[in-house]
């Protein structure tokens, strides 16, 4: 198993991507931690881990609030010794619409969860793995991290500051052979799919077309997903830091390519220039 002996919290772990990680981690060996605002959802999340056999904690949290997040870090440490990896999967869509009409507290709240709270667990969690010079942080990214997209500006701004943030924090942890990467899960049906489609004319025609599509049983395999999530959280991704992989066949072929890899910018974010 790849992730035996390890221990791992997802936040966002009660449904969707985060629970489909979850269950992946533990059927590979890890310990996970479960963490979401929704506690009945976090619960659920961890008895089917234990049904797997897999050992599993729910812990109710709230990641834009920093008292919260430590207390998540706290139970961790407390009931499995130590933290291996960091899911930052917790998120939320936002207001749907142009910057003139969109709620402002909403859109500073999008802003919260996404990028702050990806910043408060990333801040809580290296204490510990800082003192065991080890450790794999995979912060989610999301659509319109690299390129525009109108109508939803506080979703696609805070998931280009967490890929940017992700870059400059993997450079900060060298020292400690800390990875931090961005995982691009692509669409799949999820809460935030179903608030692209309530948006309806807010969110663009193509946008609520695409979403109805993926709701329909488009978007990618989750399999996929949670395969590029172990794949992360092992020994098969060592070195491999600061990079924004995408839930696609490309990935697959780093294995055993890493320091090359590493030697380029590919799979970063770069301002593109002119050829002379």
């Amino acid at each position: 198993m790849k992730l035996a002996g390890k221990v791992a919290i997802i936040t966002g772990g009660g449904r969707g991507i985060g629970k489909n990680i979850g269950l992946a981690y533990a059927r590979e060996g890890a310990g996970v931690v479960i963490a979401a605002r929704t506690l009945d959802e976090i619960e659920t999340t961890a008895r089917e881990i234990q049904h797997c056999g897999g050992a599993s904690l729910a812990v109710q949290t709230d990641v834009s609030d920093y008292t919260s997040v430590e207390n998540l870090i706290s139970e961790a440490l407390r009931n499995f010794s130590q933290i291996d990896i960091l899911v930052n999967n917790a998120g939320v869509q936002g207001p749907i619409g142009s910057v003139g009409e969109v709620d402002r507290e909403e859109w500073v709240n999008t802003l919260m969860v996404n990028l702050v709270g990806t910043f408060y667990c990333c801040r809580a969690v290296l204490p510990s793995m800082k003192r065991n010079r080890r450790g794999k942080i995979i912060n989610l990214s999301g659509g319109g991290s690299v390129s525009p997209r109108p109508n939803f500006s506080a979703y696609s701004a805070s998931k280009a500051a967490v890929v940017r943030f992700t870059e400059t924090l993997a450079g900060e942890l060298i020292p400690w052979s800390i990875q931090v990467n961005t995982m691009a899960p692509g669409s799949t049906p999820t809460r935030i799919t179903e608030r692209i489609v309530a948006g309806g004319a807010r969110a663009g025609s193509k946008e609520a077309q695409d979403a109805e599509e993926i709701l329909r049983g488009g978007g990618v395999d989750p399999e996929r997903q949670a395969a590029l999530a172990v794949f992360l959280a092992s020994d098969e991704s060592d070195g491999l830091s600061g990079r924004m992989l995408h839930t696609n066949d490309d990935w697959p072929s780093l294995i055993g390519r890493i320091a090359e890899v590493m030697a380029t910018d590919l799979y970063t974010v770069r301002r593109t220039q002119p050829r002379e």
